[in-house]
């Protein structure tokens, strides 16, 4: 079964919470991100995440309440992830992050475990969606694979870990041609693509930051996972309709349907000196929608 898109459709902003760090679990609802990842896996040092599994319900149930929506980043490793999904598959989680995803075989044994544990809890069978990591080259080749995994909302570039993988700096020299392949592969499943052609880590050169969000989302990403609580504004920015945009929007439509009054407006037609058709007018439609539902 495919997860509804509903809620998905809307995230620009991806903000990666440590579960163990209380000081900034009590913010994370203030930081204005879409969404809240409470990371079990790098964020957590292996001492440590038992501890992090245990007050993870009471986490998820205090987050929520205060209306985040929240997603559960899991340890891929064998040892960990029964635990890591008995913490995290409570009423209130949205989806389950999963790193290093390889292929739709690992995807299909979680969607198994996540149903049974859905059931075991009273939680609606198909309510917890998944959130794919990229973070290797092997991964790329598997892309369509990966994209029809049922319960998948969206995949995400793992910069760093995709990187190093390579053999090579975070850059957009090694990091565009992923972020295109993951647009082009999102696109194709109707599925939601995060990801930046650069490193994850800059948060103090914001203005190099924006420019490196702008050139995800004219590639067709839709937003990015930040590290860092300043990253979320600019992201939010940068993937939402911009005002030039939002006038754009509105004059094809009306101009649009005022040609349809008349009959003229059957096929292409010429619009301030371009030709506007039936895709044009849909995405502008589209641009019109996104605005309406952020702003909400």
């Amino acid at each position: 079964m495919k997860k509804s898109l509903a809620g998905a459709a809307l995230w620009r902003s991806l903000l990666f919470i440590p579960a163990d760090n209380p000081r900034i679990i009590g913010k994370a609802h203030a930081r204005g991100a879409d969404a809240l990842i409470l990371d079990l896996e790098d964020a957590v040092s292996p001492p440590a995440k038992p501890a992090a599994r245990a007050q993870l319900p009471l986490v998820i149930s205090q987050l929520r309440a205060l209306g985040a929506l929240l997603l559960v980043r899991i340890n891929q490793e064998e040892e960990s992830l029964d635990a890591d999904l008995q913490a995290a598959i409570w009423p209130g989680v949205d989806a389950i992050v999963v790193p290093k995803v390889e292929d739709a075989a690992c995807l299909a044994v979680l969607t198994e475990k996540i149903e049974n544990l859905e059931r075991l809890r009273g939680i609606p069978v198909g309510s917890v969606g998944l959130l794919a990591l990229v973070e290797s080259p092997a991964a790329l080749f598997r892309l369509p694979e990966i994209c029809g995994a049922p319960r998948l909302l969206g995949i995400a570039l793992g910069s760093e870990d995709f990187s190093r993988s390579l053999g090579a700096a975070p850059s957009p020299q090694s990091l565009t041609l992923p972020c295109q392949w993951l647009a082009l592969a999102a696109a194709a499943a109707g599925i939601r693509a995060f990801g930046l052609p650069d490193s994850l880590a800059n948060f103090q050169h914001l203005d190099t930051y924006r420019a490196t969000a702008r050139h995800a989302k004219a590639m067709g990403l839709h937003g990015a996972l930040c590290i860092h609580p300043a990253q979320v504004a600019v992201i939010n920015e940068v993937f939402s309709p911009s005002e030039q945009d939002i006038a754009w929007a509105r004059s094809v439509v009306a101009f649009w349907e005022a040609a349809r009054k008349t009959g003229a407006g059957q096929g292409a037609i010429a619009m301030n000196g371009a030709m506007i058709d039936k895709p044009v007018v849909e995405r502008a439609l589209a641009i019109l929608d996104l605005t309406s539902a952020t702003n909400d």
